[in-house]
């Protein structure tokens, strides 16, 4: 195979006389067709788009009828054809290609508009295996694709929301579009195919069972793009992946002001946390800073889950997030708005919640529609020089977990919900991570820290500052239980819950020194249960 090195420099206005339309989305087809129409293109089209366009009263010529083949296999093959991916392809300024068009009666296509068939949207139905293969697009990348690899002469619109653009351009350049035009459209047509085979390719692993596929793609479409990132000197946008997961990415924003990147980061480490509790068993609040949680708690009601969350750190949960398992409602809403927040996210809101919120202008309000469910098979990426680091999310909860009871005495009832509830945090708390827990509300989290001893002493400490800001004689970790996400390497870890009062500990356990820090919890009277599963978050 050869690849040309001929270089023939890019016309800035090409006019469109020719285009092919093959959609599935046919949002604005009609009228964006109409409107070519009446600059003198002539239509091209396949199957469904051709019949729409028909009954509209368009004049069309049918793909068949250009390559001298009818469409087969159910429509499966229809563009694969020279007499299409020549017009697509040619070189306008080329006198070889323009004779190879003549020399097999070729005409040239200016302009295609192409969208494929919905791959993603038929997953996220949860269709069978059958039903999703079929709606893999094979002609339809190849023809974006070529189409944009020849953008020097033609324009690819691969999203209706462009019809505007182009027919604007069309309007101005007297029935011409412009190369920066055609550049803006061919990536955004390049990032589409890629997106489209990424979740392919990602859903087929997932159905092989390959858990490291020999090439990871990863993409999606744009949702947002933003000032700035996490500080002002860097660029930020979020994007759709390919994974349906009720969240930030999901949610619909009521009111307030537009999402940075912070507050999106750390909205989505809220709404995961606060998704462990059920719903229809309890109300559930989380209050995060800095992607750490600064209160968590259950109650009765959202209020009250609320007004436990925030005394654990009143102090750093000013200007923090707050999500919620359940639709908001007044009560807790009036609390919330109390203090300086910067974003709530919850499944639904009231409409008197609403209103209540909306009272404060730039407040941001979501709503995600549900709550996102454990997943075995959904992958994080982070970026790393050079390379992605990809695993598949954390999903294991103590609900799942063998506890074991490693220690002379039993927890009570109470310390095993207290023990349950610290460790569905601590999973989402910074490594290393200790919480303390009472009466299923923390009452002091460590978060971060290089030593797991600072991470308890940082705990205790902040348990402490918010026992006296509230007037109590003594700290919040007294008769607490407390959760460690990882094992306690010495003794002296746990020496250090004991010195803040906890009465039990919650641990995976699985150090060298186990004996060592069980006879420690013995000496201390202290419960321990080992989870077997440990929870490191960098």
């Amino acid at each position: 195979m050869s690849i040309s090195s001929k270089h023939i420099p890019a016309p800035d206005h090409v006019k469109i006389r020719r285009a092919l339309l093959s959609v599935y989305d046919k949002t604005g087809l009609v009228e964006f067709a109409s409107a070519l129409v009446r600059h003198g293109v002539e239509l091209l089209s396949t199957g469904g788009t051709a019949s729409a366009l028909k009954a509209a009263g368009l004049a069309v010529i049918d793909v068949s009828d250009v390559t001298g083949f009818p469409e087969i296999l159910d429509g499966r093959v229809k563009t694969l054809h020279p007499g299409v991916h020549g017009g697509l392809l040619a070189i306008r300024g080329d006198e070889s290609h323009l004779a190879a068009l003549k020399a097999h009666s070729i005409g040239a296509i200016d302009l295609l508009v192409s969208n494929l068939y919905p791959f993603e949207q038929t997953v996220a139905s949860g269709a069978d295996e059958a039903t999703i293969v079929e709606n893999i697009d094979i002609g339809g990348p190849a023809m974006i694709r070529a189409a944009s690899k020849n953008h020097a002469y033609v324009t690819v619109v691969v999203d209706p929301a462009d019809y505007a653009l182009v027919l604007k351009e069309m309007q101005t350049h007297a029935g011409a579009t412009t190369l920066a035009t055609r550049k803006s459209l061919c990536l955004k047509a390049f990032g589409r195919t890629s997106t489209y085979d990424a979740a392919i390719s990602n859903w087929m692993a997932e159905q092989f069972g390959e858990i490291t596929p020999s090439y990871r793609a990863v993409g999606g479409p744009l949702i947002q793009s933003m000032r700035y990132g996490e500080n002002p000197h860097q660029n930020a946008a979020l994007y759709r992946s390919g994974q349906p997961r009720f969240g930030v990415t999901t949610a619909t924003q009521v009111q307030g002001k537009e999402l940075s990147y912070n507050n999106i980061n750390d909205t989505d480490a809220a709404y995961e946390l606060v998704a462990e509790f059920d719903p229809k068993r309890t109300a559930a609040v989380a209050i995060i800073k800095h992607a750490n949680p600064c209160g968590v708690a259950e109650g009765a009601t959202l209020k009250d889950a609320y007004l436990k969350a925030l005394a654990c750190d009143p102090v750093s949960a000013f200007g923090g997030i707050v999500a919620l398992n359940q639709t908001l409602d007044a009560d807790a809403a009036e609390e919330i708005v109390k203090i300086f927040t910067e974003v709530i996210i919850a499944p639904d809101a009231t409409p008197e919640a609403r209103a209540i919120v909306g009272a404060k202008k730039n407040l941001r309000l979501l709503v995600a529609g549900g709550l996102p469910e454990p997943s075995t098979q959904e992958i994080t990426a982070k970026s790393v020089a050079g390379g992605l680091l990809v695993q598949t999310r954390d999903f294991g909860t103590v609900d799942a977990l063998d506890l074991q009871t490693v220690t002379k005495r039993q927890p009570s009832r109470a310390e095993e919900l207290d023990l349950e509830f610290a460790f569905r945090i601590v999973k989402h708390v910074k490594s290393n991570a200790i919480v303390f827990v009472k009466n299923r509300a923390t009452v002091g989290i460590g978060a971060g820290q290089m030593s797991r001893v600072d991470s308890a002493i940082t705990a205790a400490r902040k348990a402490a500052d918010a026992a006296k800001a509230a007037g109590l004689s003594e700290s919040l970790t007294v008769g607490s239980v407390a959760a460690s996400d990882a094992f306690f390497p010495f003794a002296d870890g746990l020496e250090a819950l004991v010195a803040a009062g906890a009465t039990a500990v919650i641990q995976p356990g699985g150090s060298m020194r186990d004996d060592e820090v069980i006879a420690a919890a013995d000496s201390a009277d202290l419960a321990m249960v080992f989870t077997k599963m440990r929870h490191f978050r960098h």
